[in-house]
């Protein structure tokens, strides 16, 4: 039901362009054929991340004797060339865990060190856009000295450069110290520190040296300073720091002291000065950062009761006007501190709430006011649960913490800690103020409430690194109806107080979503069920038990028997005359790009041209961003559509042709025999020669069930008018339709093949009011139905799959895994081909007249399976109408109904198949356990890897291929994982416990 509108792969991984490594050469030989552009060369299509977009590092590891001197690496640890992508089982594994863990650690040691950019050559496209975004990088970074929160990095990159950076970046500012430094403050929190990158520290002579045009003799390696200030005396030291740490009230990076000190003083400072810091805590106060000795600021220590400071400052100087200054310099401090600590708390900023990434992420609705601001809170380990573990911080600091005092002054727009019911404490921030009431919105929950300034305490700034989890939304398909009463009291009775699932179309400052109800069987777009609840009443078909209507028209015929007629009434006459306004309009008035659909989500109400005029259609299932599935409102039928034929209703109509609700009512034939069960395509067909489409049938209403939305009705024509004993619904029992149920699925081609038949229980078939809308492509298909009813030969099917050869590797994913015994592999860089082609057949046999034909086990034929035609193999026949087949595309086993199989026709035998099955190399086990089987799976199953081919069992059916296979992850930054390694220290400790 949620399906996006991206390629379903999108979903369950997020591999680079390619999942081999850049510049890798084995002693095995290694394809030479340039890496394909996904998507035909459109970018990044799949939001994935190439290779090419990760900086290189170079790594230095060393294995016996033999060095392997600044192997290039991009994104992950580029093992040396013969050890690459061949078994580990060469190297002990002491020796491997050695390596991983130095690798690890030379790399964390040096993350604040200007790095030398290896000798590699990335593409040109790549080495000017990635320069490009760290240039950027540097001048924000150069804007906010004294250091920017990382989560807050790209808003300030968006609001300058108008471009999204991407999140993936995030994670690669520990690579670039020659761009940032990356620092963690102690105060706890997941949020990171970013400051431009260290520099050497140059004297002032140096930097203006550097400005002077080079002489013409040959430079030296380092130029000397032209004027060297002198050192100052180590007895003079503490006490010219302490005067200047006098004018810093904010604090000194320590790092900074000698630049501060050499322009306040005109002396360098000791040079083992900043190795001994602690040397001077009787002068200042000292904050180590991440606890690392070399990273602190310092402080002006306040001063001390009068008589220690008296004594102290006489022995260390003897001088008591010296002491009286520094006093009065300090109460100086103090007052500005407090002076300012109001105006230091306005400026603490909050970093910006992030999106969830996940497809369909957990949101509470907290209240709305119109359906385009519903306050919502997204629920989840960094958000809910983070907002829990940051209120148990804060009753824990403010209830234990006596000195705290309620907050005196306030204003609006400050942000405040409040107590609120139950003990619990809350983040808040003033919306007016009163005499002995403030009212506040709390920035967590969405809602406002008035309370005691006596409850209101200012807040800690290590309280302010989670943002704000309150946030708003806009429901998507309500945006004209936003502020109507009736709709927002619809929305809110079904969302307040609940929990949804959401599909998030668009990603703006207010994002566009649709909220899903997922408690139940069925999960309810409550987007759609809102809209459906306004409609006008007075337009709506009620019909009365034992009441007759003439005039109807019938449809639709579903398999299962279910009718749609249309009933004449007040609803109807107005779609009439509001649907030829439409046609007129756009008649008239040049079709332009804003009425085609740019952005379809399951519940959208649009357009679509059958027959020669408009009808209403709602969008039911995205397959991809070119194909769809639609329901015709006002007919009941279903069909698979382009997105690029569906048209947005003209705004002056639209909000008319929501108000009239859907013309199509749902019915079922009356009193039918308790024996007839499940009805046959004999039956149906039957019932769609007698009344589809005719319009002056006559209905009486026996039962309405509400609760399934469904009519008990006995159906006439119009020579049978209104003699029960003559009703469609006798006929039916009376004729020969009825008989060899059991055996109809395995007989061949039925005498009413000619005619369309039915589609599944669930799955209303393609009436006569739409099957022809499409005539030119009907007439193609009948054809080819008519050409393709037989079997086919083996020499029909497709060329067997291209697969690497034994000591070659190949990209990869696993759709399906059993255990390390078998699994399935597709091709990665093919997957694309068999998205467009699963599109093409969707959209072909959507329109096509589905066919009983007589299958045959071991063949190949078009399934339709959960809303997507596969290319299956037919493995078995049972006897209650269900056929057992297997995927050929995708490695799976399923049953499905006799009737969603048809003949594939040659344009979709092109693309090789793609699912080879396939068994993990280097790992033997007669027998998986039900447990080590499930670990294999959560570490493969629907992910990209690398696979080392190591045996290929060829077969003349490319469904009985097998590969033997080594799998590599390389999705970790600095490390592969082989995952026979894995499983074979797995079996080894499972061994040792049992």
């Amino acid at each position: 039901m949620r399906v996006k509108k991206t390629i379903p792969f999108f979903l369950e991984g997020k591999p680079k362009a390619t999942l081999r490594q850049p510049g890798f050469a084995s002693d095995f030989s290694v394809s030479k054929k340039p890496n394909p552009t996904l998507l035909k060369d459109k970018g990044n299509p799949l939001g994935a991340k190439s290779d090419a977009e990760v900086p290189p590092h170079t790594l230095h590891t060393t294995l016996g004797n033999e060095a392997f001197k600044d192997v290039p690496m991009h994104r992950h640890v580029t093992v040396p060339t013969n050890n690459r992508f061949s078994p580990k089982a060469s190297l002990p594994p002491p020796l491997q865990i050695h390596l991983s863990r130095t690798s690890t650690k030379e790399m964390s040691d040096n993350l604040n060190q200007t790095v030398e950019k290896p000798n590699v050559t990335p593409p040109a496209s790549y080495t000017y856009k990635m320069d490009e975004v760290q240039n950027r990088i540097k001048e924000i970074l150069n804007k906010h000295n004294n250091g920017i929160w990382i989560s807050k990095l790209p808003h300030f990159y968006k609001e300058l450069y108008k471009e999204e950076l991407n999140q993936e970046i995030l994670q690669q500012f520990e690579h670039w110290p020659h761009i940032c430094t990356v620092e963690k403050p102690c105060s706890g929190g997941q949020d990171l520190l970013l400051y431009p990158a260290k520099r050497k520290q140059h004297l002032r002579s140096e930097l203006d040296t550097e400005k002077v045009p080079p002489p013409r003799l040959p430079a030296p390696k380092q130029i000397p300073p032209l004027k060297e200030y002198p050192t100052v005396m180590p007895g003079d030291f503490k006490e010219k720091v302490a005067e200047l740490l006098v004018k810093y009230s904010s604090g000194l990076w320590a790092s900074g002291l000698p630049k501060a000190f050499e322009d306040t003083y005109k002396m360098k400072v000791p040079e083992d000065a900043l190795k001994n810091l602690a040397s001077l805590s009787d002068v200042c106060t000292i904050d180590y950062i991440s606890g690392n000795p070399q990273k602190a600021i310092l402080y002006a220590k306040l001063p001390l009761p009068t008589d220690k400071t008296l004594k102290r400052e006489e022995k260390a100087h003897g001088d008591y006007d010296i002491k009286s200054m520094v006093e009065q310099e300090y109460l100086q401090i103090e007052e500005s501190f407090a002076k300012h600590a109001d105006t230091f708390m306005e400026n603490m900023t909050v970093p910006p709430l992030i999106i969830p990434t996940e497809a369909s992420p957990s949101v509470l609705v907290v209240e709305l006011s119109n359906t385009n601001e519903v306050v919502i809170r997204y629920v989840g380990k960094d958000y809910s649960a983070a907002q829990e573990l940051m209120e148990d911080e804060m009753k824990e600091y403010y209830s234990k913490n006596p000195k705290i005092t309620p907050v005196q002054a306030v204003h609006v727009g400050q942000l405040l800690a409040v107590k609120a019911e139950e003990d619990a404490w809350l983040r808040a921030q003033i919306i007016s103020t009163e005499e002995n009431k403030i009212k506040v919105c709390y920035v967590d929950y969405g809602f406002s409430e008035n309370v005691e300034k006596s409850k209101a305490y200012k807040l800690n700034p290590k309280f302010c690194s989670l943002s704000f989890q309150a946030t708003k939304c806009k429901l998507a398909g309500l945006e004209v109806l936003s502020d109507d009463p009736d709709l927002v009291k619809a929305v809110e009775s079904l969302t307040c107080g609940k929990i949804f699932a959401v599909e998030i179309l668009d990603k703006a400052d207010i994002p566009l979503v649709v909220l899903y109800d997922t408690s139940g069987e069925d999960d309810i777009n409550i987007n759609a069920t809102c809209l459906k609840a306004i409609c006008d009443k007075s337009l709506e078909v009620h019909l009365q038990v034992d009441a007759m209507y003439t005039n109807v028209k019938v449809t639709n015929i579903c398999s299962d028997g279910t009718l749609y007629c249309q009933v004449p009434c007040k609803g109807l006459n107005k779609l009439s005359d509001l649907l030829h306004k439409i046609e007129d309009y756009f008649h008239c008035k040049h079709m332009t790009s804003e009425y085609f659909v740019s952005l379809p989500f399951c519940g959208k109400i649009c357009l679509f041209h059958c027959k020669g005029k408009w009808l209403r259609v709602e969008i039911t299932n995205v397959h991809s961003s070119r194909a769809l599935d639609v329901q015709f409102l006002d007919s009941g039928t279903v069909t698979s559509v382009k997105v690029s034929e569906l048209r947005e209703i003209p705004p002056r109509f639209l909000q008319d042709m929501i108000a009239i609700p859907p013309q199509a009512i749902k019915c079922c034939l009356a009193d039918l025999p308790q024996s007839i069960g499940m009805w046959t395509p004999d039956a149906v067909l039957w019932l769609r020669d007698s009344v589809l489409n005719c319009s002056d049938c006559s209905i009486k209403v026996t039962k309405v069930d509400e609760t399934r939305g469904i009519a008990h009705v006995y159906l006439f024509t119009p020579k049978n008018f209104p003699d029960p004993h003559r009703s469609i619904n006798r006929q039916i029992t009376n004729a020969d339709l009825w008989k060899h149920q059991k055996d109809v699925f395995l007989s061949a081609i039925s005498s009413g093949a000619g005619s369309p038949s039915s589609k599944n229980d669930n799955t209303p078939v393609l009436s006569n009011t739409g099957e022809n809308f499409r005539k030119n492509l009907a007439d193609v298909i009948k054809k080819s139905i008519m050409d393709h009813t037989g079997s086919f030969s083996m020499e029909e099917l497709p060329p067997p799959l291209h697969l690497s050869k034994p000591g070659e590797h190949m990209d990869v994913y696993i759709p399906v895994a059993c255990h390390p015994g078998y699994f399935v592999i597709q091709p990665w860089q093919e997957i694309h081909k068999l998205e467009v082609l699963m599109e093409e057949m969707i959209l072909y046999y959507s329109v096509s007249e589905e066919r009983h034909i007589a299958v045959e086990k071991d063949q190949v034929y078009a399934a339709k399976v959960e809303n997507k035609w596969h290319r299956v193999l037919l493995k078995g026949i049972l006897t209650n109408g269900l056929v057992s087949v297997y995927e050929l595309d995708y490695g799976k086993h399923e049953l499905v109904n006799i009737r969603k199989v048809q003949p594939l026709v040659n344009m979709f035998r092109k693309l090789p198949f793609q699912a080879v099955t396939a068994q993990l190399a280097g790992v033997k086990c007669n027998q998986w356990s039900e447990e080590a089987s499930m670990v294999f799976r959560n570490h493969v199953e629907k992910k990209p890897l690398v696979a080392l081919v190591q045996t290929v069992i060829e077969n003349a059916n490319p469904w009985d291929r097998k590969v033997v296979v080594y799998l590599v992850d390389t999705s970790l930054p600095d490390t592969d994982i082989w995952i026979h390694d894995f499983m074979s220290e797995y079996l080894v400790e499972l061994s040792k416990v049992n």
